[in-house]
């Protein structure tokens, strides 16, 4: 149990360390791309821990109870999400749920504050589920393909048989460009556009902003992990110092697609990333046809 924990606990400052240096490094690449110096890589981990010693405020307009509730539910989804798909090799259904949980952090987030800017941000929440809905018909083709949704069973099935990305390549993209919708900056990034401020989280500040940006970290470290393990597979996720290069190198591509793609309007996102969640549906209706 002791020995558990401790694995948990090492495991969770792993996590944020390397996905706050991560997104460090994104923002660094991305200003480089656009010609400005960018701040250092270690720029958000010093922002997580500048906020963590500042007085939380709450502004008048605010629901006190859910305006503190969702910064907590959102750290403790992305931790659930961290030991239970990295640590335990669990089902991907449970990524649905958190997304689910997510969706549900970010409205709260926005409507909780009062301010207009984070209402905006928690109604662009609900648009941006969009790049979510394939992530349904990417979990039913790779159960049609490997028969399980275990990630173990994933890792097995590709070690065996090679890596799904070249078997699913459509469904990898539905994946690629859900990180995208994830990632600062990025051209799906309709929650917390500039046009809006901060988006639906405008108004938290101190202990609470930086509770938000270690879960952010933590996310960030989660999806790009869970990218590797279904679709590259054991012989990378099984060696640490090869994971932490694929994440480096998947970190360039994603900071080389926001520094060089404007943020698209709230409907186009959306158009575009349910046009993508029908590419992918349609490759399951064709592992359905033809037997997985």
């Amino acid at each position: 149990m002791d020995t558990s924990l401790i694995g948990t606990i090492n495991l969770t400052i792993h996590a944020f360390l390397v996905g706050s240096l991560l997104l460090g490094l994104h923002r660094k690449i991305m200003a480089r791309i656009q010609g400005r110096p960018g701040p250092p890589i270690i720029q958000y981990l010093l922002h997580t821990l500048k906020f963590y010693v500042k007085e939380i405020t709450f502004p008048i307009t605010a629901g006190n109870p859910l305006y503190m509730f969702v910064a907590l539910l959102d750290v403790a989804i992305w931790l659930s999400a961290l030991i239970i798909a990295v640590d335990f090799k669990s089902s991907l259904l449970i990524i649905i749920g958190i997304y689910v949980l997510q969706k549900i952090v970010e409205h709260g987030c926005g409507l909780s504050s009062g301010s207009p800017y984070g209402k905006l941000g928690g109604v662009r929440s609900v648009f941006s589920a969009a790049a979510e809905v394939p992530l349904f018909a990417v979990v039913a083709a790779v159960y049609l393909t490997t028969h399980s949704v275990l990630i173990s069973d994933v890792l097995k099935y590709q070690a065996v048989n090679g890596s799904l990305i070249f078997k699913m390549p459509i469904c990898a993209f539905a994946f690629f460009i859900l990180l995208v919708s994830k990632t600062p900056y990025s051209p799906f990034g309709i929650v917390k556009g500039k046009d809006i401020v901060s988006g639906y989280m405008t108004e938290h500040y101190g202990l609470l902003a930086s509770i938000i940006y270690i879960a952010e970290a933590i996310a960030y470290f989660v999806l790009l992990w869970l990218f590797i393990a279904v679709f590259i597979g054991p012989s990378i996720i099984n060696d640490p110092i090869s994971t932490l290069i694929a994440m480096v190198i998947m970190t360039i591509i994603l900071a080389f697609v926001s520094g060089l793609t404007p943020l698209l309007a709230p409907h186009h996102s959306v158009m575009l990333q349910m046009t993508i969640a029908g590419l992918v549906l349609c490759d399951v209706l064709y592992r359905l046809i033809v037997g997985g």
